[in-house]
């Protein structure tokens, strides 16, 4: 075990009675920037206090994604709100279910059923046209169409918009982001609609292991980000 990680200091890990709290022992969690950890949801409480129970003589961090984006949605999202929504809605410029592969047909038609009925779907939840294109040619997005992202952005709490961020940015596509924040789709319907063209790739030539470890590591985040939502009700 790496000596980085800090050495495990309590016993168990519970939740308080109002179901806001994880306590560690008696101690009250605190995030690494000092705050009282306080749950809007007890299930979301009762999940990080599985993920500390879970840990071993040491805790690592990177085994405890729900309590990660717990800590990001106190300590950074409240205080970059404005990029936050100016970043993820920004993804809709080069956004992957926005941008095709102009051949093989087999791989044009397999982005064509993964991504088609979310571009529906997008267009019908913010009530505007999406711009495809095939090849590189960039998606021509009006600037009004942006502002409306970031209004929707806007609308989020921060627990809700650090989720919506991670799976932005894990999948490539604010679509995609919304469409598993709002329940549209789940983390394996996520994760199949942003590799597409990974899969296409495998089958034809075959996997690596450090590709493999990647998308491994991209099904995971993206099941956290579910588990995340879901604890948030």
């Amino acid at each position: 075990m790496s000596t980085d990680l800090a050495k495990r200091f309590y016993q168990t890990a519970s939740v308080s009675e109002d179901g806001a709290s994880v306590l560690l022992d008696a101690r009250t969690l605190r995030t690494p920037g000092g705050a009282v950890f306080r749950a809007p949801a007890r299930a979301l409480a009762e999940a990080m206090a599985a993920e500390w129970n879970a840990q071993g003589d040491h805790i690592a961090p990177a085994t405890m994604p729900l309590t990660q984006l717990a800590f990001a949605a106190v300590d950074i999202t409240p205080k970059r709100r404005p990029e936050i929504a100016h970043d993820v809605a920004k993804y809709a410029e080069t956004d992957l279910i926005c941008h095709r592969a102009e051949a093989p047909a087999v791989l044009v038609a397999r982005q064509a059923v993964a991504w088609d009925p979310l571009v529906a779907w997008a267009e019908q939840r913010f009530g505007q046209r999406l711009h495809v294109v095939s090849g590189v040619l960039p998606a021509d997005v009006p600037a009004a169409a942006i502002a409306n992202i970031e209004r929707a952005v806007g609308d989020l709490d921060d627990f809700r918009a650090t989720a919506l961020a991670q799976s932005t940015m894990l999948t490539g596509s604010v679509y995609l982001g919304f469409a598993q924040l709002e329940g549209r789709i789940n983390a394996a319907e996520a994760y199949a609609a942003a590799t597409v063209d990974e899969a296409w790739s495998i089958e034809r030539w075959g996997e690596d292991s450090e590709a493999g470890a990647r998308l491994d590591r991209l099904k995971g985040d993206l099941d956290a980000v579910s588990r995340f939502l879901a604890a948030l009700g």
